[in-house]
């Protein structure tokens, strides 16, 4: 049986990625590994259908935009919706990241806080921030053409039918860089952070399209810091920390909140509860002291509160990126730092990269 032409009725899986420590080395896979930009953005299926014509050229009818998960994006990014209907030649089915650059030219870079505010339930609102924050899609695979699935195809196949038919479509839609070259693709582990971008992807020459597999290799930033303890958050079950709150000094001295630390074990979650009490602030009447973090539109309905603790115990955590003077992505805990005084526990530790224009990596 032919293979289904891929459609938003028959939505695909995107093919995921397994974390590995360093860039892989080429001769390890069969076939070899083609490395590309890991983007930071929001993961996207773009399923534009039409007529098609048989030389692959033809009119789209209809835009839809999948995520990673069941979520539909189509209604929070309209010029992308218009972007794709003007200028894509054809139908197709493509996989990319969409992003939203900030900056002016020469000193741009991919902007986390931005991309996240365009899910919003306004339609007025989705309409201001599509004119204010316009949105970029980095195309880099193609899983469709016409009426034809590549699912099917190996990489370097579906690589190649994409630059022939995208490869020179204007802003905002974008080619995603590759290269074979191991020495390249580790330059750009270092060079591409200071863009916003957060790693290096290795894909198999040779594989085909696999759904929901972890084919894919991703290579992060991974990072160390001496960090303050100010509070925990109450696990779900009722039971237990389910994540510390911690902070850092600023330049003023002040302490300053840049994010959580979890993924604790059942067992550790019931432990911590024994060994942060002694730090828990209680009031005149020994009731706990508890503190609300920021809501936001992601956190609506959940539980913010948390207990909140003298600031003196330190932990090392493990982190990737920083957006703004937050962990960009929830911390993993390495140990407690009983030699380390909470006081010293300042930005200044942090390893910030080398700015970066990402009209560079665009380019």
């Amino acid at each position: 049986m032919e293979p289904t032409h891929p459609s938003p009725a028959q939505p695909v899986a995107p093919m995921l990625a397994k974390a590995v420590p360093t860039v892989p080395d080429p001769d390890k896979v069969d076939g070899g590994l083609s490395y590309e930009p890991k983007w930071d953005g929001f993961r996207a299926i773009v399923y534009a259908t039409g007529t098609s014509n048989p030389d692959g050229t033809g009119t789209i009818e209809s835009v839809e935009i999948g995520s990673r998960g069941s979520k539909m994006l189509t209604r929070y990014f309209p010029e992308l919706v218009e972007a794709f209907t003007r200028i894509l030649p054809g139908p197709c089915v493509l996989d990319g990241e969409i992003v939203v650059p900030t900056g002016e030219p020469g000193a741009q870079r991919l902007d986390w806080e931005a991309l996240s505010q365009r899910i919003h339930p306004a339609a007025s609102r989705v309409k201001l921030l599509a004119e204010q924050t316009p949105a970029t899609f980095v195309a880099f695979d193609l899983l469709a053409l016409g009426d034809e699935s590549y699912l099917d195809r190996p990489f370097s196949e579906r690589r190649a039918a994409l630059e022939s038919f995208a490869g020179d479509l204007p802003a905002p839609i974008e080619l995603t860089r590759t290269t074979t070259d191991v020495d390249l693709a580790r330059r750009w582990l270092v060079e591409f952070e200071g863009a916003g971008l957060d790693g290096v992807v290795a894909k198999p020459l040779a594989a085909p399209y696999a759904q929901n597999k972890r084919t894919m290799l991703k290579v992060k930033h991974h990072r160390t810091a001496d960090v303050v303890a100010l509070g925990y958050r109450i696990h779900t079950s009722g039971r237990g920390v389910g994540s510390l709150l911690v902070g850092l000094y600023d330049s003023d001295g002040e302490l300053r909140n840049i994010g959580g630390v979890s993924a604790f074990t059942d067992k550790r979650r019931l432990e911590l509860v024994d060994e942060l009490d002694p730090l828990v602030l209680r009031d005149d009447d020994g009731q706990t002291v508890t503190g609300e973090t920021e809501r936001s539109r992601f956190s609506s309905g959940k539980d913010v509160s948390f207990v909140r603790l003298r600031p003196e115990r330190v932990l090392e955590v493990r982190y990737d990126q920083m957006e703004g003077m937050r962990f960009r992505h929830t911390a993993q805990f390495e140990r407690w730092r009983p030699d380390r005084d909470a006081r010293s526990c300042t930005y200044e530790q942090l390893d910030r990269p080398i700015a970066y224009d990402l009209g560079n990596v665009l380019s």
